[in-house]
């Protein structure tokens, strides 16, 4: 009987074209499936709920004071030593300040304190949480006479806009906001007694 003596076909060397194309298509799967990874783990994740105590949100003010305006273009005017209160019972808080008040062409000056309370925002855009639709609930310069005290009177909502538009109750960075690999962005914000309650979901 003749042996066969056809060559293997399982001892043929592989093809190196063959080994390349294989290691680049490998190479390209990684990070499409690193990229489907996170998209799953930003589906099952869902949104997660951030806690704020009193004294941290506090802290933050402290940095971001004292403000200044130029009011009715004869006063300078400084707002300083913020408190921070939290009404849990309906989702707002208020803010207590000090006031000092100079005039340009006088070397008096005037002291008082300034309360503001308003909503609560939470700003995508920002990753911050901000004083929206404020009130001036009392605004009060302690020995002025009453021109001036009326004067002052009439600038209270411009002091008040400015605290809420350029002073945020807390702003995270970047990073504050990635878990596992997914970033997530501010949803909602809620206050609970002594502090606030931050909900965060995956970015889109």
């Amino acid at each position: 009987m003749t042996a066969n003596t056809s060559p293997s076909t399982s001892s043929s060397p592989s093809n190196p074209c063959r080994r390349s194309l294989s290691a680049r298509l490998r190479r390209g799967a990684l990070p499409l499936a690193v990229a489907t990874l996170v998209v799953a783990c930003a589906s099952i994740i869902g949104p997660r709920q951030i806690d704020l105590p009193q004294e941290r949100l506090q802290q933050q003010l402290d940095r971001r004071f004292p403000l200044h305006q130029r009011a009715l273009g004869v006063f300078d005017i400084e707002l300083s030593h913020p408190k921070l209160d939290i009404i849990a019972e309906n989702d707002r808080v208020a803010l207590t300040l000090d006031a000092s008040v100079s005039p340009l062409l006088a070397r008096q000056s005037w002291t008082g304190s300034m309360v503001i309370s308003g909503r609560l925002q939470a700003d995508q855009q920002r990753n911050a949480i901000y004083l929206r639709d404020a009130h001036v609930d009392r605004f009060v310069i302690d020995n002025m006479d009453e021109g001036r005290q009326r004067q002052i009177a009439s600038v209270a909502n411009l002091l008040s806009d400015k605290v809420t538009k350029d002073v945020p109750l807390h702003s995270f960075r970047p990073e504050d906001l990635r878990y596992a690999g997914v970033q997530f962005v501010l949803s909602n914000i809620s206050t609970r007694p002594g502090g606030l309650v931050a909900t965060v979901a995956p970015a889109q």
